[in-house]
C-alpha cells in the first residue's frame, strides 16, 4: 500500500513553539486522514482480499427458467418472462444478473454462491428471499483487471412487473479502471439508505467496497462489492415506473421508504 507524504509548510528558519504547533497540525491531519480513509489526491489504499470462492453454483434456484443449477435468461417480452412468483406467500422473487469477460460471483447471506464463468457474458440467476436484511457480495479476481456487472430485480408477485433494485458497473465492456469504479461508486457516496426504485419493496443498505493490488495502478485486479438488501413484507402494488410511485396521500414519501398499499403498512 502507497501512503501520501503530507508537506510540511515554512522554510528553513521556525520558531521553536511554532514548529512544535505545525508538527501538532501534521499530525492531526494525518489522524483525520487515516479515519476518513481518504484524503485529496491521495494514492488508491490497496489492501490484501481472501480467495474468492470455488468456481461453482451452489443455491436453490427458482422458477421455470432454472434446472440443474444453471438459469436462462428471461425474455424481455412484458411480464415475468416465465420466471413466475413464488408458491411461499412469505418469499419474493429476485433475478440477479452478472455481466462480465471474466470470472464473477455473487453470494447471499455466505450461504448462496452464484457463478458465473468466462464463457458466457451474462449469466441470470433467479433466487428467492423473504422479508428482512439479506447480505450481498459481489466478487471479481483476474490478474490482469477486473470486469463486473451486477443487476438485481425484484418480480412483483402481484404486478409481474419487474423492479430495477440495484445496479453496478465498472468496466463493462473492457476492464474496471480505478477512475471508472470511484464513477459508479459516486452515486452511492453519502446516502445511508437507498431505494432505487420507487415502485418496489426493497431499500438497500451499508454499500461498501474493497480492491486489490493492481499491478499497473490504474486497473485492480481483486474487488469486493457489499450491501444489504432489506426486503419489505407488502407486496409491490404498481407497474414499475408509474409515475406516481412513492406518493402518499397528497404528499410524497420519503425517497428512502418504498410506500406500500393503502390497506397494509410495512
Amino acid at each position: 500500500m502507497r501512503s501520501e507524504v503530507v508537506p510540511q509548510a515554512g522554510g528553513s528558519r521556525q520558531v521553536r513553539s511554532r514548529g512544535a504547533a505545525v508538527a501538532r497540525a501534521v499530525r492531526i491531519a494525518a489522524l483525520a486522514c487515516a479515519t476518513a480513509a481518504a484524503c485529496a489526491g491521495s494514492t488508491h489504499e490497496q489492501i490484501t482480499i481472501g480467495p474468492p470462492p470455488p468456481k461453482d453454483t451452489h443455491a436453490v434456484l427458482a422458477g421455470g427458467l432454472c434446472q440443474d443449477n444453471h438459469c436462462s435468461c428471461r425474455s424481455d417480452g412484458g411480464g415475468d418472462g416465465g420466471v413466475g412468483v413464488p408458491e411461499a406467500r412469505d418469499r419474493k422473487r429476485f433475478e440477479l444478473k452478472l455481466t462480465s469477460a471474466y470470472d464473477l460471483w455473487v453470494t447471499i447471506n455466505r450461504t448462496t454462491v452464484l457463478y458465473k464463468s468466462p464463457e458466457r457474458a451474462e449469466a441470470c440467476f433467479y433466487v428467492d428471499l423473504p422479508p428482512g436484511a439479506q447480505q450481498v457480495e459481489l466478487r471479481a479476481s483476474n490478474p490482469d483487471g477486473v470486469s463486473a456487472g451486477l443487476d438485481i430485480r425484484e418480480l412483483g408477485t402481484r404486478t409481474r412487473s419487474w423492479y430495477d433494485t440495484f445496479s453496478f458497473s465498472c468496466g463493462v465492456p473492457g476492464v474496471c479502471s480505478f477512475e471508472d469504479l470511484a464513477a459508479s461508486k459516486a452515486r452511492y457516496v453519502g446516502a445511508k439508505h437507498q431505494v432505487f426504485d420507487l415502485c418496489g419493496t426493497v431499500k438497500v443498505k451499508a454499500i461498501t467496497w474493497d480492491h486489490g493490488k493492481a499491478p499497473d495502478q490504474v486497473h485492480p485486479s481483486e474487488l469486493v462489492v457489499r450491501l444489504t438488501l432489506n426486503i419489505y413484507r407488502f407486496a409491490a402494488w404498481k407497474q414499475h415506473g408509474d409515475p406516481s410511485c412513492g406518493m402518499r396521500g397528497e404528499g410524497r414519501a420519503p425517497a428512502d421508504e418504498p410506500a406500500p398499499p393503502p390497506d397494509e403498512t410495512p
